[in-house]
C-alpha cells in the first residue's frame, strides 16, 4: 500500500505504450520504496530516472520476446564458455552510479566486478552498471529514448553498447569515448576485445 500511495498527485505521461510517473515538488523515490512499487508490479518492467521519474511498460510483444530470447540465449552460450563473466536479462535491475535504475534488454558483466560485491550487495538491485548492454527497439519503442539511454549507460561505465533497430535494420554500436558507429543492414556483431571471440548472428533475429 505506501508505494501505491506515493504515487498519488503525480503528473503520467502515456508516450506509446509506456507510462512515466513524475512526482512534481516530492523529493525523488528512495531505492526501498522503488523496489515496492516492483514488487507491487512484477508483471511490469519498471525504471527510474537518475530524476526520480518511473517508467512503467507492459509486457513486450510476441514477436519482440523471441527476439530477445535469441539474444540473450546467444549471449549466455558464449559467456558459459568464455567463464569471464555473467549474463543478465530484462527483468534484472541495475543501480546506476548517477542514481538511475536500468534494465537492459540483455547484458553482461565482469566476474571480477560482481566478486567484489558483499553477499547484501548482491541482493536486490545491484549498485554496478554493465560492462557491456543491449536494447532492441520493439514496434513501441522510441528511438530517441533508447538513444539516450545508451549515451547514459555509456556515461555511467558500460564499455559497449548494442543498440538493434530489426525495423530499419540498423545498430547503433556505443563505445568509451568514441562517436556512435551506425551499421547498415550487418550480418553479425562481435564482442571486440570486451567480449572476446563473441558473435551475434543478426538474421536470427531479423
Amino acid at each position: 500500500m505506501e508505494a501505491q500511495m506515493m504515487l498519488e498527485r503525480t503528473t503520467i505521461h502515456l508516450t506509446r505504450n509506456q507510462f512515466t510517473f513524475r512526482f512534481g515538488n516530492r523529493k525523488k523515490p528512495s531505492i526501498e520504496e522503488f523496489e515496492k512499487i516492483c514488487r507491487q508490479n512484477s508483471d511490469m518492467q519498471i525504471e527510474m530516472s537518475k530524476e526520480g521519474e518511473i517508467s512503467v511498460t507492459p509486457p513486450t510483444y510476441a514477436e519482440t520476446s523471441e527476439k530477445n530470447s535469441e539474444i540473450g540465449y546467444r549471449l549466455r552460450h558464449w559467456s558459459k564458455k568464455d567463464k569471464t563473466g555473467k549474463v543478465y536479462e530484462s527483468s534484472g535491475g541495475f543501480i546506476l552510479p548517477n542514481g538511475a535504475v536500468r534494465s537492459p534488454d540483455a547484458c553482461w558483466i565482469l566476474k571480477e566486478r560482481l566478486e567484489k560485491l558483499s553477499d547484501k550487495e548482491r541482493q536486490g538491485f545491484i549498485n554496478i552498471c554493465p560492462d557491456f548492454v543491449i536494447e532492441l527497439r520493439s514496434a513501441s519503442d522510441s528511438l530517441g529514448k533508447l538513444k539516450a539511454k545508451m549515451v547514459e549507460y555509456i556515461e555511467n561505465g558500460a564499455r559497449l553498447g548494442w543498440l538493434i533497430d530489426p525495423a530499419k535494420d540498423k545498430v547503433y554500436v556505443y563505445r568509451q569515448n568514441k562517436t556512435v558507429e551506425i551499421l547498415e543492414n550487418p550480418k553479425t556483431l562481435t564482442g571486440e576485445d570486451i567480449l572476446n571471440k563473441f558473435e551475434l548472428d543478426l538474421s536470427e533475429i531479423s
